[in-house]
Order: C-alpha cells, then sequence, then structure tokens
C-alpha cells in the first residue's frame, strides 16, 4: 500500500495543539452518517493528513499483515511513488498533494486494484484508464464539503471587503484607510452563483442566504421546488446565463473532461465587469493565463482560489503574482475537522476492500469497468490528468524550499 500525503510543518510534526478536541458530528445536512470504521487509531484533531500522521493507518494495517509506504515524494520518475507503484495493490493520495494517477502510472501498476482518495475529488486519477484497468476508484464523499463551503464563503468576503490588501497595511506599520476601502464593498444586495449546486454549491448557498444576497445556481441536477423556495434561489439551464446577471460567481463542481477550461477568455467575458471569482473546485476548471489576463484588464475585481494545476504549483506560477489575488495553496478541505473525517473514512473503505465487504454507494467513483455511485451522477468518463507532469517544478522551482 502506497500513502501520498502533503509534507509535515517545516517545524516539526506538532506535539500540542491550539485547541483539545474538535466537535463531533454523526451526520451531515442531507442525514448521509459520517464515516464509521470498526475502530480508529487517532485522536480527532491531529494533523493526520501529513507524512508523518499517516492518517492514522500503520497500526491497522500492519497489523493486518500489509505493507505501508507513506511519503510526499511522487512527481519525478524517480520519486519514491513511481518505484513503490510498481508493487502497489492500493494507492491512497489526497486532493491537496495528488498522487497524478496517468494512464501510463496505472500501466506500471499490474497489481493496483484501489485508488482511494483522502477527501474529495478524484480527477487526479484518469478515470478512464481505471474503467479499462477494471481499478477501483473511491473517494470519502462530503467528508469535507462543509469545509469548503466555509472557506467559499470567507474568500467572497475576503475578496470584496479588500481584506487581504488591509490586514497587509497594519502588517507594515500603516494607517492607510482610503487605500484600503478604495476596493471595499458590501456584498449586500450583490448577486451571487454556483457553478453546481451539489454538497458544497448548497453549503454556500445556504450559509450566504442571511447575507441578503440573491442566489443563482446553475446544475444539470435542478434542485427541489422546496429548496428554490426556500433559499430563493434562481436556477439557470446554461453557466453563460447565470454569469451575466452575478456579482460573485462561485465555482464547486468536479472536474472532468466536461469541466475542464469551463472558465476561458470567452467565459470571463461574458461575465459582468468587476465580478469576483471564487474557485475552490479544481485549477484546471479554469484557464490559467485567461484568469490573469482578466485580473490585470479589471474585467474581474478579483480572484481567490484554494485550487491550482498542477498541484504543487511551481513557484513560478502567475497565480502567485497576479493582482488582485486571494490565493491559498490547496487548505480548504484539510482543516483539523476535516482529516478526522477523511481519515475515518479511508479505514473504512480499506476495511470494506480487505473484508470483502461492499464500498458504500456514495464513495465510489469507479467499479467493475465503469462509472459507479458518486462517479455516475458527478462525473464523465475520460482523463483530466493532462499535464501533471509540471507538478515536478515546484521543488526544482524552489517551491520546496519555503523557509519562516
Amino acid at each position: 500500500m502506497v500513502c501520498v500525503l502533503y509534507d509535515d510543518p517545516i517545524s516539526g510534526y506538532p506535539t500540542d495543539y491550539a485547541r483539545d478536541d474538535v466537535p463531533l458530528i454523526s451526520r451531515y445536512p442531507d442525514g448521509q452518517s459520517v464515516p464509521s470504521p470498526k475502530e480508529i487509531d487517532f485522536t480527532p484533531g491531529q494533523l493526520l493528513g501529513s507524512v508523518s500522521g499517516e492518517l492514522g493507518l500503520r497500526g491497522y494495517l500492519e497489523a493486518a499483515g500489509h505493507t505501508l509506504v507513506v511519503t510526499s515524494d511522487k512527481d519525478d520518475a524517480d520519486s519514491a511513488f513511481e518505484r513503490e507503484l510498481v508493487d502497489a495493490d492500493v494507492v491512497i493520495s489526497q486532493p491537496f498533494w495528488p498522487a497524478y494517477l496517468t494512464a501510463e502510472r496505472i500501466a506500471k501498476a499490474p497489481a493496483l486494484k484501489l485508488a482511494l482518495t483522502a477527501g474529495i475529488g478524484s480527477d487526479h486519477v484518469d478515470l478512464q484508464a481505471a474503467i479499462e484497468r477494471n481499478v477501483t476508484v473511491a473517494e470519502v464523499t462530503y467528508c469535507n464539503s462543509v469545509s469548503v463551503a466555509e472557506h467559499v464563503v470567507m474568500m467572497i468576503l475576503g475578496l470584496v471587503r479588500n481584506y487581504i490588501p488591509s490586514h497587509d497595511w497594519v502588517r507594515k506599520g500603516g494607517w492607510n484607510i482610503a487605500d484600503c476601502v478604495t476596493r471595499s464593498y458590501d456584498v449586500e444586495g450583490m448577486h451571487v452563483g454556483t457553478v453546481a449546486a451539489g454538497r458544497i454549491g448548497l453549503a454556500v448557498l445556504r450559509r450566504l442566504k442571511p447575507f441578503d444576497m440573491p442566489l443563482h445556481y446553475f446544475d444539470r441536477h435542478r434542485l427541489s421546488q422546496d429548496v428554490e423556495t426556500e433559499l430563493n434561489l434562481t436556477w439557470h439551464d446554461t453557466v453563460e446565463d447565470m454569469v451575466a446577471v452575478c456579482d460573485v460567481v462561485t465555482i464547486n463542481c468536479p472536474l472532468h473532461p466536461e469541466t475542464e477550461n469551463l472558465f476561458d477568455e470567452a467565459m470571463l467575458g461574458k461575465m459582468k465587469r468587476g465580478a469576483y471569482l471564487v474557485n475552490t473546485a479544481r485549477g484546471k476548471i479554469v484557464d490559467r493565463d485567461a484568469v490573469v489576463r482578466a485580473l490585470e484588464s479589471g474585467q474581474l475585481a478579483g480572484y481567490a482560489g484554494d485550487v491550482w494545476f498542477p498541484q504543487p504549483a511551481p513557484a513560478d506560477h502567475p497565480w502567485r503574482t497576479m493582482p488582485n489575488e486571494g490565493m491559498t495553496p490547496h487548505i480548504s478541505g484539510t482543516s483539523l475537522s476535516a482529516q478526522a473525517r477523511y481519515a475515518a473514512g479511508v479505514r473504512e473503505v480499506l476495511e470494506c476492500f480487505f473484508e470483502g465487504r461492499p464500498i458504500r454507494d456514495e464513495y465510489l467513483i469507479v467499479q467493475g469497468g465503469a462509472l459507479a455511485g458518486t462517479g455516475a451522477h458527478s462525473y464523465s468518463a475520460g482523463n483530466a490528468t493532462a499535464g501533471s507532469e509540471a507538478a515536478a517544478r515546484f521543488r526544482r522551482t524552489g517551491g520546496g524550499e519555503v523557509s519562516e
């Protein structure tokens, strides 16, 4: 078993935490139960998503006679991931630090039976190749949907209220009120729309309703009349129709061939001048350079993203330096609260896999040579991993040499 996780903190794996616990929930808003493995070998609230955290899996797997290799070295041809892949029965990866399972890599792994995402989003797997090779693809659906929705709301407020530049003035020792407010507005009365209203998109809409913002959505699966009435939603049958009337657009759809480069030059040109775009879905859903040009021209007033392509992004990625941005590394879905759920979900899937029990339908993306479960509802067959080899440039361009 090969598990690819992000690096430990540069100050070392934590020995204590800011809080003594995290709130525990039993069910998600739609009634789905949280992950329910037979047991866990970690304390919720610990850092589990980094290399030393190991998702709390080592004791369980080694007691069952399995070999677990955990690494953050995933991209170069001579990486630890490449070396271990040839013997792997199971690959566990994250959306935040993805081990891209291209068709070429899947072909190098003759024993591979399960590609498991510790989190949500399996676009780092070539789904077409997994279908053809009969590899099961699974993820821990809903484990961090609310975590991401909270991050979206934070980013919307941060952009519209010009929070980050204002905070920077304080850190510089200034009191530059005029500089801060010349790009600061109220969200009240602004029209906001989400591309997709699934678990994350709907959670965003629910959290924005109290801000008195007219709410819009596009989704190929229309919500019920009851939900539309409850939240006073306007449904649009095309993305183009929705973005034309919105001051804020948030992208909450999965990446697959139908959504890749959805927000290209033409789509950005259909948005209102001075609109804000928030993307916590996947970096490849937007055209990287078109976003930069839209910010430089003023077509977009701001762009906040938690997702890049590839991940990790090279140090010279233009989104690191473009104007009026609110970028973060891919952290929205890996809060310590969310980690407890996605680590437990990985354990649950592995228990089912090893014991020959069915994996929850909501966790399945590909099974039996076809899209399955959530995959059949939300994805399309094909490949969205093209270009992922550029992730190897992260360390070569200095991205792995960050210091405090």
